[in-house]
């Protein structure tokens, strides 16, 4: 149980630091990638694993 717990808390924190590094890009920069700002939130889940 704890290392589910423990889990959670390191896909939280790597989708928390995902949506910040994506949100700090230029809209040009987010496109280059193929990105949209209004993917971000899914582009960061899915790169967690959730």
């Amino acid at each position: 149980m704890i290392g589910t717990i423990a889990n959670k808390f390191r896909q939280h924190r790597e989708y928390r630091r995902t949506v910040n590094e994506l949100a700090r890009l230029s809209d040009r920069e987010l496109s280059d990638l193929g990105i949209g700002r209004s993917e971000i939130r899914g582009v960061a889940r899915a790169g967690a694993g959730f």
